[in-house]
């Protein structure tokens, strides 16, 4: 059963939002836009702050949306396989030949739908960090790295362990932006390329 409920979650979690709204808002093909990606960030570079917003809501609505329906049907395990199955269907979408998204925004919805303490702490520290240095690598960079952290002090080492897996994704798939962060060269967020 765990192993359908992780199918089904990655399946959701692989639809990729970004491109569907892009669409929609007839803002063309969005990896061929700004950084290519398929996350709001990258929407955002259009310079369509609705598609955005919505680009993000869905993304984040995915991820939560498949850990409340395991939690609800099965239970508290499977809800962590369902989280897990979604960030990584964004990340690795069959739907797009498994060059998908960041995961940011399906990590968020999921650490709030596992544990809203813990997702409410990581959603303000990317705020707080988005809003100081107006930069949404660095920001997500942060949030996932002190993700565990939270988890930790709250009790909850199995969330812990399944956020820090994600957050090693998270890094890995940042690891152009990392380079650029360290160079100064990383741009802010709403700047258009």
């Amino acid at each position: 059963m765990t192993g359908l409920i992780f199918v089904l979650a990655y399946l959701l979690g692989a639809v990729p939002f970004g491109i569907v709204v892009a669409r929609l808002f007839g803002l063309g093909d969005l990896r061929k836009i700004g950084s290519g990606n398929i996350g709001a960030t990258n929407v955002l570079r259009t310079g369509n702050r609705l598609a955005a917003l919505l680009t993000l809501v869905l993304d984040v609505g995915k991820g939560a949306f498949a850990v409340l329906l395991a939690r609800l049907l099965i239970g508290e395990g499977a809800a962590m396989i369902a989280g897990l199955g979604a960030f990584l269907g964004h990340c690795f979408p069959v739907y797009l030949l498994f060059r998908g998204g960041k995961g940011v925004a399906t990590f968020l919805g999921t650490a709030l739908a596992l544990s809203w303490p813990v997702g409410l702490a990581v959603c303000v520290t990317w705020a707080v960090i988005a809003g100081l240095m107006r930069i949404s690598s660095l920001a997500a960079l942060v949030a996932a790295a002190l993700a565990p952290l939270y988890a930790l002090l709250g009790g909850q080492g199995a969330l812990a362990g399944v956020l820090a897996g994600m957050a090693v994704l998270i890094f890995l798939r940042h690891h152009t932006n990392i380079r650029r962060l360290i160079r100064g060269e990383e741009p802010k967020i709403g700047a258009k390329g």
